[in-house]
């Protein structure tokens, strides 16, 4: 094995490291003039879309063909919008809606957006059938439950975000959709057979790549079907054998966070990192607490001596470098005039013109589509007629959702009808009394009741309660801010996800207000 020099050159080239800051680091713009091949950026690197077009001007300063990448899925996962909840309703609302047109105008209608900040890379669309209702992190992420439906609305959120000019990316490969386990945490076991897989969870990845992918984003799964003893991150019968020679994926392949446990627990941060590139990975994401120069020495210097034993091919390593630097010439080719101009404007110290206060128009028309409001018999009660109580009940945190990201209808209602109350309750609130009814109904009196509730199937403390107090209060409205797979109340909406989009059209129609039509949007060239 010969000893090239340029060795930790190529091993920064496939990284693609988090930070701290809303303004580029030191180290960070230092490792850009040393190799880095690009930046993964998350809600603490965002402020607003101007700053986000500052930051990704130092950023290309340093290094013009940088990939700046986002986990921005405009959906319940948003870090763009993080601090408002994001104005467009998620995949499972585009689903329910079942409009590909649409789906693919509200993708592109982001990719504008991330593209006039100066972001190349979206690690979205979620492509995961989430065909098991107690999946914990993948839920209203995915676009249903139904292989088909997932599969075409993947193909058009990724057509609409690279006529963009951002690469999209289908995760998490092979499928995340069959587990009731985390892969933050631990390794989720797929039991199916490689007919199953193949019928439903290869679905919509063959759809992408149809569809011109430019990414495919790992799964920390354990696929006893293709590989029993290693997750598909690791694995090179997953990545090269099924991925590559297989479903012909010819684009660039980049791991899920690799700082988390469903990989780091057994083979370490820099073992995993090793191993994933020898098993066909071309780019590492390094998301999470792990945002440090150390993290990427660790496993920059990892890469290195991985090579330099054996254990590493260097011509897999330079494999993967050259599929890092073709996606960022295609991005930097494709990226729009509009987002061009937007990070000269910001290093000059312009204001950039990008995503109003208000968020996206698109958006907002599509997410009030995506609402459906069953009544049972003849509880009619909408609109309300008084000012409100709402009451939400908070599960526990997807951990894939920012804990700053806000959702609910209190804030919305309150808006629209001036008066309104609202609390949210957790299962420690309520745990241990004897009536659980009794501090949601604190505060209602006669007044309109509306109960705000998050996969209510998942969670017995919220089903046990609701019923209780639809005892009490048959009138009450059940708003259902995750997968409705449970219709309790005699008026039930469901949302198909908690953005702010869908907390608004929700509002909108317990309030009574009548939203005009946005003009059509235009159509990229």
């Amino acid at each position: 094995m010969s000893f090239h020099g340029d060795l930790p050159e190529l091993a920064a080239a496939v990284l693609q490291p988090g930070f701290v800051g809303t303004s580029a680091p030191d180290w960070v713009r230092r490792w850009l003039g040393q190799g880095l091949g690009g930046v993964a950026l998350f809600a603490r690197n965002v402020e607003s879309p101007a700053q986000v077009a500052a930051l990704t001007a130092q950023l290309r300063a340093e290094y013009p063909d940088v990939i700046v990448a986002i986990d921005e899925e405009a959906g319940d996962v948003t870090r763009f919008e993080s601090r408002s909840g994001s104005s467009r309703p998620g995949n499972l609302a585009l689903g329910a809606i079942d409009d590909a047109e649409l789906t693919e105008a509200v993708a592109r209608d982001l990719g504008r957006d991330l593209a006039d900040a100066g972001i190349t890379l979206d690690y979205a669309p979620d492509a995961d059938v989430n065909n098991n209702p107690a999946n914990p992190v993948i839920g209203v992420r995915a676009f249903g439950a139904e292989p088909g439906l997932v599969a075409r609305h993947t193909a058009a959120f990724i057509r609409g975000l690279q006529e963009s000019g951002v690469a999209g990316c289908a995760k998490h490969f092979p499928g995340h959709g069959d587990t009731a386990v985390d892969s933050h945490h631990d390794v989720p076991l797929i039991a199916k057979s490689a007919a199953e897989l193949e019928a439903c969870e290869l679905v919509p990845f063959r759809s992408a790549i149809a569809a011109g992918a430019k990414v495919v984003m790992t799964g920390h799964l354990l696929v006893p079907a293709y590989d029993a003893e290693l997750p598909a991150t690791l694995s090179s019968k997953i990545l090269t054998g099924l991925l590559r020679e297989e479903l012909g994926f010819q684009g660039l392949i980049v791991t899920d966070g690799i700082e988390m446990q469903g990989v780091r627990r057994r083979y370490g941060l820099a073992g995993a990192g090793v191993r994933a590139l020898a098993a066909g990975v071309d780019a590492i994401c390094v998301g999470g607490d792990n945002a440090d120069e150390e993290t990427a020495i660790e496993l920059r210097d990892a890469i290195v001596a991985a090579v330099r034993s054996g254990e590493l091919p260097e011509e897999r390593l330079r494999d993967a470098v050259a599929r890092v630097r073709r996606l960022a010439r295609w991005t930097t080719e494709r990226q729009t005039r509009t987002g061009a101009r937007a990070i000269a404007d910001a290093a000059a110290g312009n204001e950039v013109a990008v995503l109003s206060g208000r968020g996206s128009a698109v958006g907002f028309a599509a997410a009030r589509k995506a609402i459906k409001v069953t009544v049972a018999g003849d509880r009619a009660v909408l609109p309300v007629t008084g000012v409100p109580h709402v009451v939400e009940f908070a599960p526990p945190r997807n951990i894939a959702i920012g804990s700053e990201t806000p959702w609910g209808l209190g804030a919305p209602l309150a808006d629209l009808l001036p008066g309104t109350t609202s609390r949210r309750l957790t299962a420690d609130d309520l745990a241990g009394l004897p009536d659980a009814a009794e501090p949601v109904l604190a505060g209602a009196a006669e007044r309109p009741l509306v109960l705000v509730v998050r996969d209510v199937h998942r969670h017995p403390w919220i089903a046990t309660t609701l019923s209780r107090v639809l005892e009490l209060r048959p009138d009450a409205i059940v708003v259902e801010m995750g997968i409705p797979e449970t219709i309790l109340g005699g008026v039930h909406i469901a949302t198909h996800g908690a953005t702010r989009a869908l907390g608004q059209a929700a509002a909108e129609i317990i309030a009574g207000v009548d939203v005009p039509e946005p003009a059509p949007q235009p159509v990229a060239a």
